[in-house]
Parts: C-alpha cells; sequence; structure tokens
C-alpha cells in the first residue's frame, strides 16, 4: 500500500485545514485508516482513525469535537478536516492502513498499522 499525504501548510489559530490521504496497491476498502501526528521533541500520537467502510470513528479526546476523520471508498482516500485549530495541533501529521482490519474496528496504537504515508506539516501561529 502507498500512502499520499496531502493540505498541510501554516494557518492562523482558530482556522481550519483539510489533509487527505490516496491510497494505492491494495484494495482500499480492506484497510482501516488512521491519522498520527508528532510535534517536534514529542513522541507520535493517535489522532483520528476510521474502520474499513468508515462508519466507525474514534478520535484522540485532544482534537474530539474539532476534527473529523472521513474516507471514500470509491475515490481511495481518508479526510481529516480540522477545524478551530490551536497552536498545539502544529505538527507533522502522518495516515497509515492497516491492512489487517477486521470491518467493524479502528485502531488506536501505531503498531497495529504496517503501512505509513510521509507526513505532511501542519503550523498554526497563534
Amino acid at each position: 500500500v502507498q500512502l499520499q499525504a496531502s493540505g498541510g501548510g501554516l494557518v492562523q489559530a482558530g482556522g481550519s485545514l483539510r489533509l487527505s490521504c490516496a491510497a494505492s496497491g491494495r484494495t482500499f476498502s480492506n484497510q482501516a485508516m488512521g491519522w498520527f501526528r508528532q510535534a517536534p521533541g514529542k513522541e507520535r500520537e493517535f489522532v483520528a482513525a476510521i474502520n474499513r467502510n468508515g462508519r466507525i470513528t474514534s478520535y484522540a479526546d485532544s482534537v474530539k469535537g474539532r476534527f473529523t476523520i472521513s474516507r471514500d471508498n470509491a475515490k481511495n482516500t481518508v479526510t481529516l478536516q480540522m477545524n478551530s485549530l490551536k497552536s498545539e495541533d502544529t505538527a507533522v501529521y502522518s495516515c497509515a492502513a492497516n491492512s489487517r482490519a477486521i470491518l467493524s474496528a479502528t485502531y488506536n496504537r501505531a503498531e497495529e498499522y504496517n503501512y505509513w504515508g510521509q507526513g505532511t506539516q501542519v503550523t498554526v501561529s497563534s
């Protein structure tokens, strides 16, 4: 599976960004997907996840109510809509795929994902 993330950039606090991750190489609807982020000097952390058919999502407490993950299995894409951005959201955001996922599960741990895309930088200025 190849994953290509895009959509990062510089935004003021309170603003919005939309990240996209395009997948290729395997049947996309068989992959559970997730977004993770890593800020400078910090460990990678879970942001959001979505199950194979897009009906189940999970979020880190720090982004709940502000971020929305969705997927389009016809277009092989997963999207992270980020609203009400804060300076603490500044990080490199990466998408990941779990090709061994069961239909009804989301996955919140990085070690559960076996494919990773390159990161996209999100910078929120205060």
